[in-house]
C-alpha cells in the first residue's frame, strides 16, 4: 500500500497535498480499497466556505455509501470534473487521477495537525 510522504492525512482517510495557501483533496488508496469499487461521486460545494470535518461530498461504491470531510476549513475553488464520468479512478489512482477537489485554505496552518504517513500507517495498523 501507497502512503506518499508529501501528503498529510485525516483519521477519516482524506489526504492533502498543501501548496502554499491552496490544497488538492482525496481519499486514500486505504480508504479506496475498504470501500470497494467507486460507482459514483457526488460533490456539489464548489464555491463554498468548509470548516475542517465539515462534509464537502459522498463516494457511492458497490455497497455503501461514505461521506468525505474537509481536512481543513477553506473555500472550495475546483472539483474533479473526470470523477463524474470515470469515477474509478479513484480506485486506480487514488493520489492522482482520482484526485477531489482543490481549496483555498483558510489558514495553511492548520494541515500542521493533520497526520504524517507515518502516523496514518499507525492509525490504520499498516
Amino acid at each position: 500500500m501507497n502512503f506518499p510522504e508529501n501528503l498529510k492525512y485525516t483519521k477519516d482517510h482524506e489526504w492533502i497535498l498543501v501548496e502554499g495557501d491552496h490544497a488538492t483533496i482525496g481519499i486514500t488508496e486505504f480508504a479506496q480499497g475498504e470501500l470497494g469499487d467507486i460507482v459514483f461521486v457526488d460533490i456539489a460545494t464548489q464555491g463554498e466556505t468548509l470548516g475542517a470535518e465539515e462534509v464537502f461530498g459522498s463516494v457511492e461504491a458497490v455497497k455503501t455509501v461514505s461521506e468525505l470531510y474537509m481536512p481543513v476549513a477553506g473555500e472550495v475553488l475546483e472539483v474533479n470534473a473526470t470523477l463524474d464520468s470515470t469515477p474509478e479512478s479513484i480506485n486506480s489512482d487514488p493520489y492522482g487521477d482520482g484526485w477531489m477537489i482543490k481549496v483555498k485554505m483558510s489558514n495553511a496552518a492548520d494541515a500542521d495537525a493533520l497526520l504524517t504517513a507515518d502516523q496514518y500507517k499507525a492509525l490504520i495498523g499498516a
